[in-house]
Protein backbone atom coordinates (compact mmCIF):
# COMPACT_ATOMS: atom_id res chain seq x y z
CA UNK A 1 0.00 0.00 0.00
CA UNK A 2 0.95 3.70 -0.84
CA UNK A 3 2.14 6.01 2.26
CA UNK A 4 0.51 8.67 2.49
CA UNK A 5 0.96 12.20 3.88
CA UNK A 6 -0.71 12.51 7.62
CA UNK A 7 -2.04 16.32 7.83
CA UNK A 8 -3.53 17.47 11.42
CA UNK A 9 -6.83 15.56 12.28
CA UNK A 10 -6.59 13.50 9.43
CA UNK A 11 -4.78 10.38 10.50
CA UNK A 12 -6.85 7.62 12.35
CA UNK A 13 -5.71 4.88 14.45
CA UNK A 14 -6.80 2.12 12.19
CA UNK A 15 -5.05 2.96 9.01
CA UNK A 16 -2.67 0.05 6.93
CA UNK A 17 0.35 0.37 5.44
CA UNK A 18 2.20 3.64 5.98
CA UNK A 19 1.74 7.37 6.53
CA UNK A 20 4.03 10.44 7.01
CA UNK A 21 4.19 13.41 8.87
CA UNK A 22 7.09 16.37 8.80
CA UNK A 23 8.10 17.55 12.14
CA UNK A 24 7.71 20.30 13.49
CA UNK A 25 9.86 23.55 11.99
CA UNK A 26 11.75 23.76 14.79
CA UNK A 27 12.99 19.99 14.17
CA UNK A 28 13.54 20.44 10.90
CA UNK A 29 15.61 19.99 8.10
CA UNK A 30 17.95 17.88 11.31
CA UNK A 31 15.16 15.49 11.69
CA UNK A 32 13.71 13.73 8.65
CA UNK A 33 9.86 12.62 8.37
CA UNK A 34 8.22 10.68 10.75
CA UNK A 35 6.96 7.21 8.84
CA UNK A 36 4.43 5.28 10.42
CA UNK A 37 3.75 2.07 9.55
CA UNK A 38 1.33 -0.64 10.60
CA UNK A 39 1.58 -3.61 8.02
CA UNK A 40 -0.30 -6.75 8.53
CA UNK A 41 0.18 -9.50 5.99
CA UNK A 42 0.93 -12.91 6.29
CA UNK A 43 3.89 -13.65 4.27
CA UNK A 44 7.44 -12.84 5.11
CA UNK A 45 8.72 -9.78 3.43
CA UNK A 46 12.19 -8.46 2.91
CA UNK A 47 13.65 -5.20 1.85
CA UNK A 48 17.36 -3.64 0.57
CA UNK A 49 18.29 -1.07 2.77
CA UNK A 50 20.86 1.56 1.28
CA UNK A 51 23.41 3.49 2.92
CA UNK A 52 21.92 7.40 3.04
CA UNK A 53 24.04 9.26 5.27
CA UNK A 54 21.53 9.33 8.13
CA UNK A 55 21.01 7.68 11.43
CA UNK A 56 17.72 5.99 11.99
CA UNK A 57 15.55 5.37 14.90
CA UNK A 58 13.01 2.74 14.27
CA UNK A 59 10.67 2.21 16.96
CA UNK A 60 8.45 -0.98 16.96
CA UNK A 61 5.45 -1.92 18.85
CA UNK A 62 6.27 -5.49 19.61
CA UNK A 63 7.06 -7.66 16.50
CA UNK A 64 10.59 -9.20 15.44
CA UNK A 65 12.42 -7.28 12.80
CA UNK A 66 15.73 -9.12 11.49
CA UNK A 67 18.52 -7.27 10.11
CA UNK A 68 21.82 -8.70 8.72
CA UNK A 69 24.34 -7.26 5.64
CA UNK A 70 22.87 -7.57 2.46
CA UNK A 71 24.48 -10.40 0.14
CA UNK A 72 25.63 -13.05 3.40
CA UNK A 73 23.81 -15.69 4.98
CA UNK A 74 20.50 -14.99 6.11
CA UNK A 75 21.43 -16.90 9.57
CA UNK A 76 23.74 -13.92 10.23
CA UNK A 77 21.01 -11.50 10.67
CA UNK A 78 19.94 -9.84 14.03
CA UNK A 79 16.50 -9.32 15.47
CA UNK A 80 15.17 -6.30 17.03
CA UNK A 81 11.69 -5.03 17.90
CA UNK A 82 13.05 -1.50 17.65
CA UNK A 83 16.63 -0.73 16.78
CA UNK A 84 19.23 2.63 16.23
CA UNK A 85 20.75 1.92 12.66
CA UNK A 86 23.41 3.96 12.64
CA UNK A 87 25.21 5.50 9.53
CA UNK A 88 26.64 2.87 7.26
CA UNK A 89 28.71 2.05 4.12
CA UNK A 90 27.12 -1.25 3.08
CA UNK A 91 23.55 -2.28 2.40
CA UNK A 92 21.53 -4.32 4.56
CA UNK A 93 18.39 -6.26 4.53
CA UNK A 94 15.48 -5.99 6.47
CA UNK A 95 12.71 -8.39 6.89
CA UNK A 96 10.29 -9.24 9.10
CA UNK A 97 7.42 -11.59 8.87
CA UNK A 98 4.85 -9.85 7.88
CA UNK A 99 3.47 -8.02 10.21
CA UNK A 100 5.28 -4.81 11.63
CA UNK A 101 3.69 -1.57 13.16
CA UNK A 102 6.12 0.98 14.52
CA UNK A 103 7.24 4.34 13.24
CA UNK A 104 10.91 5.65 12.27
CA UNK A 105 12.27 8.67 12.71
CA UNK A 106 15.85 9.78 10.07
CA UNK A 107 18.18 11.87 11.77
CA UNK A 108 21.16 14.59 10.49
CA UNK A 109 24.49 13.07 11.81
CA UNK A 110 25.18 16.12 14.03
CA UNK A 111 21.71 15.82 15.30
CA UNK A 112 21.84 12.10 16.17
CA UNK A 113 25.19 12.52 17.98
CA UNK A 114 23.53 15.59 20.04
CA UNK A 115 19.89 14.24 20.71
CA UNK A 116 21.74 10.82 21.58
CA UNK A 117 25.26 11.48 23.69
CA UNK A 118 27.26 9.06 22.03
CA UNK A 119 29.62 9.56 19.06
CA UNK A 120 28.64 8.16 15.75
CA UNK A 121 32.14 6.34 15.48
CA UNK A 122 30.68 3.70 18.18
CA UNK A 123 27.59 3.13 16.10
CA UNK A 124 29.11 3.41 12.38
CA UNK A 125 28.22 0.43 10.14
CA UNK A 126 26.02 -0.99 13.32
CA UNK A 127 22.65 -1.74 14.12
CA UNK A 128 21.88 -2.14 18.01
CA UNK A 129 19.00 -1.61 20.50
CA UNK A 130 18.32 1.92 20.97
CA UNK A 131 18.33 0.99 25.37
CA UNK A 132 22.10 0.90 24.48
CA UNK A 133 21.86 4.07 23.15
CA UNK A 134 19.46 6.10 24.45
CA UNK A 135 18.47 4.34 27.57
CA UNK A 136 14.97 4.30 29.87
CA UNK A 137 14.13 7.44 28.25
CA UNK A 138 13.28 5.60 24.65
CA UNK A 139 11.57 2.76 26.17
CA UNK A 140 9.08 5.47 27.82
CA UNK A 141 8.95 6.73 24.82
CA UNK A 142 8.10 3.79 23.09
CA UNK A 143 4.87 3.14 25.28
CA UNK A 144 3.83 6.36 24.94
CA UNK A 145 3.33 5.95 21.17
CA UNK A 146 1.65 2.74 21.36
CA UNK A 147 -0.79 3.65 23.63
CA UNK A 148 -1.33 6.71 21.63
CA UNK A 149 -4.93 6.76 19.54
CA UNK A 150 -3.69 7.74 16.03
CA UNK A 151 -0.82 8.87 14.26
CA UNK A 152 -1.70 12.45 14.59
CA UNK A 153 -0.90 11.93 18.50
CA UNK A 154 2.25 9.76 17.75
CA UNK A 155 3.93 12.77 15.41
CA UNK A 156 3.06 15.02 18.14
CA UNK A 157 4.74 13.40 20.70
CA UNK A 158 7.82 12.34 18.51
CA UNK A 159 7.86 16.33 18.12
CA UNK A 160 7.89 16.92 21.69
CA UNK A 161 10.45 14.29 22.81
CA UNK A 162 12.54 15.36 19.84
CA UNK A 163 12.81 19.19 21.14
CA UNK A 164 13.04 17.92 24.73
CA UNK A 165 16.20 15.64 24.03
CA UNK A 166 17.44 18.79 22.00
CA UNK A 167 17.25 21.37 24.50
CA UNK A 168 18.99 18.78 27.06
CA UNK A 169 21.77 17.99 24.48
CA UNK A 170 25.25 19.19 24.99
CA UNK A 171 26.56 21.69 22.77
CA UNK A 172 28.21 20.39 19.45
CA UNK A 173 31.91 19.83 20.55
CA UNK A 174 33.37 20.76 16.51
CA UNK A 175 30.63 23.03 15.09
CA UNK A 176 32.67 23.14 11.86
CA UNK A 177 32.33 19.49 10.84
CA UNK A 178 28.71 19.88 10.15
CA UNK A 179 29.73 22.50 7.23
CA UNK A 180 32.50 20.17 5.94
CA UNK A 181 29.45 17.42 5.59
CA UNK A 182 27.27 19.94 4.03
CA UNK A 183 29.79 20.37 1.56
CA UNK A 184 29.53 17.11 0.27
CA UNK A 185 25.89 17.05 0.32
CA UNK A 186 25.45 19.75 -1.74
CA UNK A 187 27.40 18.43 -4.43
CA UNK A 188 26.06 14.86 -3.82
CA UNK A 189 29.44 13.80 -3.16
CA UNK A 190 31.21 15.14 -6.38
CA UNK A 191 33.22 18.04 -4.75
CA UNK A 192 37.09 16.46 -4.34
CA UNK A 193 38.10 15.73 -0.24
CA UNK A 194 41.08 17.86 -1.22
CA UNK A 195 38.47 21.14 -2.31
CA UNK A 196 36.30 20.46 0.87
CA UNK A 197 39.92 20.50 2.94
CA UNK A 198 40.79 24.26 0.65
CA UNK A 199 37.33 25.47 1.75
CA UNK A 200 36.96 24.57 5.56
CA UNK A 201 40.80 25.89 5.64
CA UNK A 202 42.07 21.95 7.11
CA UNK A 203 44.42 19.96 6.41
CA UNK A 204 43.58 16.79 4.89
CA UNK A 205 44.78 14.77 7.89
CA UNK A 206 42.62 16.72 10.23
CA UNK A 207 39.46 16.94 8.00
CA UNK A 208 40.07 12.84 8.07
CA UNK A 209 40.28 12.71 11.65
CA UNK A 210 37.67 15.00 12.34
CA UNK A 211 35.16 13.24 10.44
CA UNK A 212 36.14 9.78 11.84
CA UNK A 213 35.83 10.84 15.57
CA UNK A 214 32.34 13.14 14.58
CA UNK A 215 30.73 10.51 12.18
CA UNK A 216 32.67 7.52 12.30
CA UNK A 217 33.62 7.46 8.62
CA UNK A 218 36.01 9.01 6.40
CA UNK A 219 34.83 11.66 4.13
CA UNK A 220 35.57 9.40 0.99
CA UNK A 221 33.06 7.38 2.51
CA UNK A 222 30.84 9.85 2.88
CA UNK A 223 31.43 11.00 -0.65
CA UNK A 224 30.89 7.17 -1.94
CA UNK A 225 27.59 7.33 -0.13
CA UNK A 226 26.29 10.68 -0.76
CA UNK A 227 26.56 9.32 -4.89
CA UNK A 228 25.41 6.25 -4.06
CA UNK A 229 22.34 8.16 -2.84
CA UNK A 230 21.83 10.44 -6.17
CA UNK A 231 22.64 7.82 -8.09
CA UNK A 232 19.36 5.36 -6.38
CA UNK A 233 17.49 8.34 -6.80
CA UNK A 234 17.79 8.92 -10.67
CA UNK A 235 17.83 5.31 -11.18
CA UNK A 236 14.42 4.89 -9.48
CA UNK A 237 13.05 8.37 -11.02
CA UNK A 238 13.23 7.14 -14.47
CA UNK A 239 16.76 8.42 -15.32
CA UNK A 240 18.45 5.82 -17.86
CA UNK A 241 21.87 4.65 -16.11
CA UNK A 242 24.22 6.13 -18.73
CA UNK A 243 22.66 9.45 -17.62
CA UNK A 244 22.66 8.25 -13.59
CA UNK A 245 26.26 7.88 -14.24
CA UNK A 246 27.69 11.21 -15.33
CA UNK A 247 25.68 13.36 -13.50
CA UNK A 248 26.86 11.38 -9.97
CA UNK A 249 30.84 11.47 -11.20
CA UNK A 250 31.06 8.34 -12.17
CA UNK A 251 33.60 7.74 -15.25
CA UNK A 252 30.65 5.61 -17.00
CA UNK A 253 27.75 3.35 -17.03
CA UNK A 254 30.33 0.48 -16.25
CA UNK A 255 31.99 2.41 -12.87
CA UNK A 256 28.34 3.41 -11.71
CA UNK A 257 27.11 -0.30 -11.86
CA UNK A 258 30.43 -1.35 -9.93
CA UNK A 259 30.44 0.83 -7.59
CA UNK A 260 26.55 -0.14 -6.85
CA UNK A 261 27.09 -3.72 -6.51
CA UNK A 262 29.76 -2.80 -4.28
CA UNK A 263 27.80 -1.33 -1.94
CA UNK A 264 24.82 -3.07 -2.12
CA UNK A 265 25.51 -5.97 -3.12
CA UNK A 266 23.08 -6.67 -6.32
CA UNK A 267 23.73 -4.53 -9.70
CA UNK A 268 21.24 -1.28 -10.54
CA UNK A 269 18.69 -3.99 -13.02
CA UNK A 270 18.34 -6.53 -10.17
CA UNK A 271 17.62 -3.39 -7.11
CA UNK A 272 15.05 -1.85 -9.33
CA UNK A 273 13.74 -4.86 -10.53
CA UNK A 274 12.94 -5.83 -6.43
CA UNK A 275 11.36 -2.72 -5.69
CA UNK A 276 8.06 -3.69 -6.31
CA UNK A 277 8.25 -6.50 -3.19
CA UNK A 278 8.98 -4.08 -0.66
CA UNK A 279 8.02 -3.47 2.50
CA UNK A 280 9.18 -0.76 5.41
CA UNK A 281 11.05 1.65 4.49
CA UNK A 282 14.83 1.90 6.39
CA UNK A 283 17.00 4.56 6.14
CA UNK A 284 21.02 4.55 7.77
Amino acid sequence: MRGRTCRPGSCGSGDEGRVYALPGARLRPDVGAYRGFRLTGERPRERLVVPSGKVSLLIGFGHEIRVGPAGRHPGRAAVHTSLVSGLHTRARVLGHAGRLHGVEVTLAPWAAQRMFGTPLGELADTVTDPVDVLGRRVEDLREALAAAPDWRERFALLDRTLLRWSADAQPAREPGARGAWELLVRSSGTLPIREVAARTGWSMGHLETLFRREFGLTPKRVARILRLRRATWLLTTGSRPADAAIACGFYDQSHLSREFTALTAVSPGRFLAARADTSVWLAG
